[in-house]
């Protein structure tokens, strides 16, 4: 397969490989309903049916509010089947990162569930100032007609009883999905995929990691609205796994599809592969694949314990703009260097990695940390209505600067360490801050640690944000005396301090610390003497 691939060619090739007798179901309901290839050709005709009746037409931009339901992924290929976009929004998001989203996108159209158990969507678009929302001019909800919204009708997403319409329009160089950037440190940017970009990913997965092997099985419970859960998912349509949905990650749910449908391959959070092996540690047993992102402090232990026990456990690095599973690391390495963030690109040599000294502008050898650079087709086609924030990360030869920390290994493959910003550089040595804050969560009084880094008396020194132990108050200069124990003494916080809850942000992938906010709050405190 080549970068002129559409969704259309997805499609098309499921259709071939499908047996005529048995084929695999491209999609398993909740409720245990299969659809097969021919099925969901039809859906996405279907929808791109819908979607021409309600005015949509090549460029525009629909904006899906749903969680992870057959109704999301046929508005996607149905919208690639005319070529029009689809604005993909975080069902953990709220009116005002909502309003961002059609703001910045300019979606004509937006499709949402109004009977989701866990938010009211209704009230929410509802609250929204739609004076400021000029492109917005049609809802609709999957789940039937509604009453009208400000002024705006809410019609039925209901296209099964539609002739569905044929492939041909689509074209590689389509855009086809903006995702939002996490938007931890501002508000978020929307990152522009084309089908090109999308469907060589998904191609290039199936086949790095055996989607396309006989007796694989997906279960998909990161949602689709972020690159992590969209693209593994494209992964396995592509090379015919069945996709289990979960309309949204829950233990009970996921362990019951994994061990009924025998999965062989899941993506997630390191805290959901803890939840589930805590709850049933032979839920996975059948699984080829556990593919990984590190969102949460502290459980290195707990993986590296899940990993000797068996469970093919492999960090992972991705990003929006150049897709999730860009990477995974080997199986055949340590267990040590299997959980570390990176790995051997999924799209092999059709894409180069590069990384740069931030400092002096000069490449980095193997082995020594830099600013991680990328270039290859499955890189995003730009930041949507936004070419000055493109232009700063991309530059005349196509090459992505990540703003991520990482090493090359000199194998092909590569380590993520962190964001380049999260990073600190002490007395000349580039730190890690986790190997900080490990230690720091080793003291009694202390459940979970940040550090960051941060200008005093003309150094950049450590700050180490901690919450408590249970039944415990932190003492910070306890906490300081236990460091300056086990560290270096460039590694000792500078200051230490106690919080009831981290500062976090909603992202398509779960929940975000904001290291920029503790920076924030460190400098203050700092200033004002502390």
């Amino acid at each position: 397969m080549t970068g002129d691939l559409t969704f259309d060619a997805i499609i098309t090739a499921r259709l071939v490989m499908s047996s005529a007798a048995d084929p695999n179901p491209v999609f398993v309901t909740e409720d245990g309903a299969h659809v097969s290839p021919a099925a969901f050709d039809r859906m996405a005709g279907q929808a791109a049916a819908w979607l021409r009746q309600q005015g949509v037409a090549r460029g525009d931009r629909i904006a899906v509010w749903l969680p992870n339901v057959t109704e999301w992924m046929a508005l996607l290929f149905g919208a690639a089947r005319i070529g029009a976009v689809v604005a993909a929004v975080n069902t953990r998001y709220r009116t005002a990162e909502l309003h961002h989203i059609l703001k910045s996108s300019g979606a004509k159209l937006l499709v949402f569930e109004s009977s989701d158990r866990h938010a009211d969507f209704r009230a929410m678009i509802d609250a929204l100032d739609r004076s400021d929302l000029p492109d917005l001019t049609a809802l609709a909800a999957i789940d039937g007609a509604l009453p009208a919204v400000q002024g705006l009708p809410v019609t039925h997403c209901r296209f099964d009883d539609l002739d569905p319409l044929p492939m041909g329009e689509a074209r590689a160089s389509d855009p086809v999905a903006l995702f939002t950037t996490s938007g931890t440190t501002s508000l978020p940017k929307l990152v522009l995929h084309t089908q090109a970009s999308l469907a060589l990913h998904a191609w290039n997965c199936a086949r790095a990691h055996g989607f396309d092997q006989p007796g694989a099985e997906f279960l998909a419970a990161m949602p689709f609205c972020g690159v992590f859960g969209l693209n593994a998912c494209l992964a396995a349509i592509a090379g015919g796994a069945p996709v289990h949905l979960l309309s949204a990650f829950s233990v009970g749910p996921a362990l019951v599809i994994a061990k009924a449908a025998r999965i062989t391959h899941f993506f997630g959070s390191d805290e959901m592969f803890r939840q589930m092996w805590a709850a049933d540690a032979d839920a996975l047993s059948q699984a080829r694949l556990c593919g990984f992102a590190a969102f949460t402090p502290g459980l290195g232990a707990v993986l590296r314990e899940m990993a000797e026990a068996g469970l093919p456990l492999a960090g992972l690095y991705g990003a929006s703009e150049v897709n999730a599973l860009f990477s995974i690391q080997p199986q055949s390495l340590p267990v040590e260097q299997r959980l570390q963030g990176g790995g051997l690109p999924s799209s092999g040599p059709q894409v180069q990695l590069r990384v740069r000294n931030p400092e002096t502008g000069e490449l980095c050898p193997d082995g020594e940390a830099g600013v991680l650079e990328i270039r290859g087709p499955t890189n995003f086609a730009g930041y949507f209505r936004n070419p000055e924030a493109t232009a700063r990360v991309v530059d005349a030869e196509g090459w992505f600067t990540t703003g991520d920390a990482a090493y090359l290994r000199g194998d092909g493959t590569f380590v993520y360490l962190a964001r380049n910003g999260d990073f600190i550089r002490l007395s000349g040595f580039l730190t890690d801050p986790a190997e900080i804050e490990e230690v720091i969560e080793r003291h009694p009084s202390v459940t979970k640690a940040q550090v960051v880094g941060v200008t005093h008396k003309g150094q950049t020194r450590p700050v180490a944000f901690v919450l408590p132990a249970e039944g415990s108050s932190p003492d910070p200069a306890g906490i300081v005396e236990h460091t300056a124990a086990n560290l270096a003494h460039y590694k000792v916080p500078v200051l230490v301090i106690p919080l009831d809850a981290f500062p976090t942000t909603e992202s398509a992938n779960g929940v975000k610390i904001q290291k920029a906010k503790l920076r924030t709050m460190a400098e203050e405190r700092l200033a004002g003497g502390a």
